[in-house]
């Protein structure tokens, strides 16, 4: 090539640059009105909704979109059967609760294992009398979230040298059908569990949140709290629409408006075959002057959230849906009101914002706990250091293997034989703010696969340092004959209970379980369980939680002590409240660092083809109703590892807490320092029992906390029903003698 010719080559491309750019703009011109159009086509999807006799094919089928996308816009046409949804909100809390299945690993039929150290040797601390007859197994319930509290036990005994490993027992089959969990792969497939999505890291945000313009509204009343005024409002039949027109007229700019009572999302209810598509219906409401707010591009606010007692109503005027979203918010998303009225409810809020803001300068309350608890653990990414850049993101397939391993709470009800049929009392004890006392250290960076016979060749304070540190264990495990106390380790079943808690001596399962949950069972100062290796992973231990958790530790603590001392009874109120959102902030934040795989459902004309990958919901005469899984969302806050780490060690701290003064411990709590036949229940981070312990609460975060006490005898409860019941007697009973401790 010449001069001549390299000269004319380069005004060539400048003009190519310049049909180039043109094109571009034509592209995003014609995106901007796409976008405009599929607005307009989701309102009237979600404008016809409101027809009786609508049908979720017919408007598929003229909008141009999918079954799926039409239910999705607008979940008042779902086609399901009345029967599959029943079925499925009725598990839908344990669903929420319970991991949901990893990607298909191949599990390996009997691996190679390694036999983990005994750490100490049974220690006299309770009276243990001969073991029971095999009794019933457990019954796992489905998690309830609560808050808890702790009191006092002398220390164990010192504990001896460590015990020989004994050859197993005949193994004891457990009950309710087990499953099998994924196992580590071998080879290339088995890498891409050592490492991280590329170009998917958790950054410190460089723009401030924007606060919206919000009020609080009582629905039974009509009473409107804005600014410093309330007012009485006439919400008419107490539709969505309705309460817009009111709360607007009065309050213009509204952008949020939080229910604090009245529920009206739940007014002709008993129309329906199920609470949630009364509330769908509510939501879509037919409105004159509003539409379900639609986004579009990365908007991933955009229409209604279907919830049986906490939905999100989003909506745009009708005339110009461009111009603005209101929210429709339930209050019980925060705190229970418990009656408190709009007044104080706001009052609580201006108090929370108040006690993050002397943490975070720019803190602002967004319009869930786990949306505001996510955003400020994301102004705490350090801004110097090793994690300056940001914390990455684990790779699908092993946020997919922490996801089918590693459960949340426990919650299990003990039955008879292992308790009396005549409980002489029913004592709760509840760990107060728990999961704040498990935070101060977590997973950071790609972990180390750890085989069996790594695990072998290690000295034994090497393996013990392992346990110690941020880790997750593939495990097999023997209840020690002897054994006459509750389950210490998760065995995964079939079903809405997913794990259960095998206590009988002699019996063996495989499991997973994070390191505080192994280390315990073989390290309790009753009788080391045997636990075999299969493998495990490794993480780098770091606190990228500590510094949030501190945060919302200390501005819990502030409100706490207001609760107490004000000499106002509203402002008392309001205190105690704020502090219970910041609770929230934190329980609802660091569950949305586990972003569980998304579902997807659907349905396909009865005769046609099914689409790859499908479980079968049900069918009637027309549908078959299916559902699959969708993989991961690139969500750059996904941390599952954190979550499950949290998690197994709020379960160990329910079997094993210890009190310490500095460093020195001066006490232990939990089930294990209970005698055995006396624990009752557990419930994510509380326990019941049929005596109370001397347990010391010093309204410290993880201190158990007399919650109840109902005296007996008590007709031990067969279901989770009847035990809430008599929890909820218990507390009543508390609350009128006084807790005597």
């Amino acid at each position: 090539m010449d001069r001549k010719t390299y000269t004319a080559e380069l005004a060539g491309l400048r003009e190519l640059r310049t049909e180039i750019t043109a094109a571009e703009k034509q592209v995003a011109a014609a995106q901007k009105e796409l976008d405009k159009l599929t607005a307009q086509r989701a309102r009237r999807v979600a404008g016809l909704a409101g027809y009786e006799g609508a049908q979720a094919p017919a408007i598929a089928k003229a909008s141009g979109l999918s079954v799926g996308d039409v239910v999705r816009i607008a979940p008042l046409l779902d086609p399901t059967p009345a029967a599959v949804r029943a079925a499925r909100d009725d598990g839908q809390a344990a669903a929420d609760a319970v991991p949901a299945p990893a990607p298909a690993v191949g599990p390996v039929a009997e691996p190679a294992a390694a036999v983990a150290p005994a750490l100490t040797r049974p220690a006299a601390v309770v009276e243990q009398p001969a073991p029971a007859a095999p009794a019933a197994p457990a019954v796992e319930a489905p998690t309830v979230v609560e808050d808890q509290a702790i009191v006092k036990q002398p220390a164990p005994a010192a504990p001896v040298a460590a015990a020989p490993v004994v050859p197993a027992a005949p193994v004891a089959p457990v009950a309710a059908g087990p499953r099998e969990l994924p196992t580590l792969p071998e080879g290339p497939e088995g890498a891409r569990f050592e490492a991280v999505t590329t170009g998917l890291v958790s950054t410190r945000p460089n723009f401030p949140q924007q606060a919206r313009s919000t009020v609080f509204l009582d629905a039974a009343t009509g009473d409107l709290a804005v600014r410093d005024r309330v007012v009485r409002l006439a919400l008419g039949a107490r539709t969505p629409g309705e309460i817009l027109d009111a709360v607007l007229a009065t309050a213009p700019g509204t952008e949020r408006i939080y229910v604090t009572a009245g529920a009206p999302w739940h007014d002709g209810a008993e129309r329906y075959s199920t609470l949630k598509d009364a509330v769908a219906a509510w939501l879509n409401t037919p409105s004159e002057r509003w539409t379900t707010a639609v986004g579009s591009g990365r908007d991933k606010l955009a229409g209604h959230f279907v919830h049986q007692r906490q939905p999100v109503g989003r909506y745009a005027p009708a005339a110009a849906p461009d111009s603005g979203t209101t929210e429709i918010r339930s209050m019980g998303e925060w705190f229970d009101p418990d009656g408190a009225d709009v007044v104080t409810c706001r009052q609580a809020f201006t108090l929370l914002w108040q006690a993050l803001r002397r943490h975070w300068d720019d803190a602002v309350l967004m319009g869930s706990p786990s949306q505001t608890g996510r955003d400020l653990w994301s102004r705490t990414i350090p801004t110097t250091g090793k994690w300056a850049g940001g914390y990455p993101v684990l790779s699908e397939e092993l946020r997919g293997l922490l996801h089918a391993t590693g459960g949340q709470g426990r919650t299990e009800l003990i039955l008879p034989p292992r308790v009396p049929e005549q409980l002489p009392a029913l004592v709760e004890y509840d760990r107060t703010f728990a999961y704040a006392k498990h935070l101060w250290k977590s997973p950071v960076g790609v972990p180390r696969r750890i085989t069996a016979a790594a695990f072998a060749a290690m000295t034994e304070a090497e393996q013990v340092k392992a346990l110690m540190s941020c880790s997750h264990w593939n495990i097999k495990v023997t209840v020690p004959q002897g054994w006459n106390h509750v389950g210490l380790l998760p065995a995964p079943v079939s079903g809405d209970r997913a794990w259960i808690y095998p206590s009988e001596p002699g019996t063996t399962f495989t499991t997973w379980a994070g390191g505080a949950e192994v280390h315990l069972a073989l390290s309790n100062h009753l009788m080391p369980w045997k636990v075999e290796i299969l493998g495990g992973l490794l993480f780098e231990d770091g606190k990228p939680l500590d510094e949030w958790g501190k945060r919302l530790k200390s501005a819990w603590a502030d409100l706490t002590n207001l609760s107490r001392i004000h000499g106002d009874e509203r402002q008392r109120q309001a205190a105690y409240l704020a502090s219970r959102a910041v609770r929230s902030v934190l329980l609802f934040g660091l569950g949305g660092f586990a972003q569980r795989p998304r579902l997807v459902s659907g349905t396909t004309p009865l005769g046609e083809a099914l689409p790859a990958g499908v479980e079968i919901l049900g069918q009637d005469n027309d549908v078959v109703t299916w559902q699959r899984q969708a993989g991961f969302s690139r969500d750059p806050y996904a941390h599952p590892e954190w979550a499950a780490y949290v998690w197994s060690g709020a379960r160990a701290a329910l079997l094993d807490m210890k009190y310490r003064q500095g460093k020195e411990v001066i006490g232990y709590a939990g089930a294990l320092h209970a005698k055995p036949g006396t624990v009752v229940y557990f419930g994510t981070d509380g326990i019941a029992l049929t005596e109370r312990q001397p347990w010391p609460y010093r309204g410290e975060p993880g201190d158990y906390l007399l919650k109840g006490h109902l005296t007996g005898p008590v007709e031990h409860p067969v279901s989770q029903e009847q035990y809430l019941k008599l929890r909820g007697l218990g507390r009543a009973e508390l609350a009128q003698t006084g807790a005597d401790q």
